[in-house]
């Protein structure tokens, strides 16, 4: 790995170099085990603590299937779903693995007794399966996390309907928390040469799954003059539903549970924040029934900041608490586009106030292959920005994962690889001259 790693950082990215480097027989991963699944059985969620779950192991160098690529990761980041993974909800994600196992002889390969998670990286190309042709050894890259067979004829309009289709990273094996990563070909894209590696690489799958839900015709289409709702703001996720809201002429109403976070999207350009904790909405009663009035409240305090007017979309994500409140918020012929249910998926809501004021429910997950490269394109030119608040070494993966798991953090908190340290990947400093401020924002609260 020390040759691998000494080539990037020297600069070198031709073919040859990287196509001739003898690869290691094994590497270092951030992994879950098969034999801990049971390991907090009788613990609630809140208390489930990924530090005890997640390791860093020396795990074997997989053989490399046809239209496939291995990547030296220099950056990844932690998402939800790899908090999920690490305490064991909603299910293990071995199940995963093994239904996967049985669909072909490379399949095999992800059913293991351990997964290497991660659903984000940025690095460099070191070897292409047969069939690829776009990609090269020595290609600075970053990766989305959709993984698809396209056999059947399902997907090839929309990718994300493929019935093969899987989160990389969190429904596949070999993910990106590690200093080697397989991804399929079709999943990389360009690094953006003005951000350092853990910049490039911490958008990837909160960038694509907001432009899918709120900008894609296939989620809610937002359009100019639009005003949005949108549930944690200043979060991994909310944070580029926020700067694509303002960025397409749209009116953000921004839900956030701190001054800082609040500060965070002011920063951002937005106008209209509401910090849920210091207005104190209480959305579920101690009986666990619902409060219409909590709703009305939130209502009245959307229609005090946008001078009357109910928002045309909400962007839900964090599922059952808020749930309720998103369908009775919406105007009428408004659009509640949803993803994630972070706090609980058995959402519940009052049906009056969708069906007679003829509101619409629109399922978003991830992002196909078009609108993940869209995503990317906009970080590329500077029109959306990366959100890294903080940075890991990968040995502290399991602090990062709990820091996400208790909502400590802002935007997204990334880890390093291979990377010896934050700040290096940097190509194009004139461009990034350009946008500086910008992509410290979330590091400066």
């Amino acid at each position: 790995m020390e040759q691998i790693r000494d080539a990037i950082m020297a600069g070198d990215r031709t073919e040859a170099t990287f196509a001739g480097m003898a690869l290691p027989e094994s590497y270092r991963a951030a992994t879950v085990h098969k034999d801990e699944t049971g390991m907090f059985e009788g613990v609630a969620t809140w208390d489930k603590d990924p530090r005890k779950s997640l390791h860093v192991d020396e795990v074997a160098l997989p053989e490399l299937a046809p239209g496939e690529a291995l990547v030296a990761v220099m950056a990844s980041a932690i998402n939800y779903n790899t908090v999920w993974t690490s305490i064991f909800e909603p299910l293990p994600t071995f199940g995963f693995l093994e239904r996967y196992g049985r669909t072909s002889e490379y399949a095999k390969r992800h059913d293991l007794p351990y997964h290497i998670v991660g659903s984000d990286l940025a690095g460099v190309v070191l070897r292409t399966g047969p069939g690829v042709t776009k990609w090269k050894p020595g290609t600075d890259v970053v990766a989305h996390c959709l993984s698809v067979e396209l056999e059947d004829a399902d997907g090839h309009n929309d990718t994300m309907m493929d019935p093969q289709q899987r989160i990389w990273g969190f429904e596949t094996n070999f993910g990106g928390l590690a200093e080697l990563a397989i991804v399929k070909a079709n999943q990389l894209m360009p690094k953006p040469a003005h951000l350092s590696w853990e910049e490039a690489a911490s958008p990837g799958l909160v960038n694509s799954t907001a432009y899918r839900q709120l900008i894609s015709k296939n989620g809610a289409a937002l359009k100019l003059g639009d005003r949005v709702l949108i549930w944690g703001a200043s979060g991994g996720l909310g944070s580029y539903a926020t700067q694509m809201a303002l960025a397409s002429g749209a009116e953000p109403i921004c839900v956030v549970s701190s001054p800082d976070k609040a500060d965070l999207c002011r920063a951002m350009g937005a106008e209209h924040v509401i910090d849920r904790r210091a207005e104190g909405y209480r959305f579920w009663n101690e009986d666990g029934t619902q409060s219409p009035k909590e709703w009305k409240r939130l209502g009245g305090k959307i229609r005090e900041l946008t001078g009357g007017h109910d928002v045309d979309v909400v962007f839900e994500h964090p599922g059952r608490e808020t749930f309720g409140a998103s369908v009775y918020v919406a105007r009428k012929g408004g659009t509640i586009v949803t993803c994630a249910s972070t706090s609980g998926y058995m959402h519940e809501y009052d049906n009056r106030y969708l069906w007679m004021n003829l509101k619409k429910i629109i399922s978003s997950h991830f992002a196909n292959y078009r609108e993940a490269w869209e995503a990317n394109e906009l970080i590329n030119r500077g029109l959306v920005h990366p959100t890294l608040s903080k940075t890991y070494a990968l040995d502290e993966v399991g602090q990062a994962a709990l820091d996400v798991h208790h909502n400590k953090h802002q935007g997204k908190v990334g880890v390093l690889t291979l990377a010896p340290e934050a700040g290096l990947g940097v190509t194009d400093t004139e461009k990034r001259a350009q946008f500086e401020t910008e992509i410290n924002r979330f590091r400066n609260v």
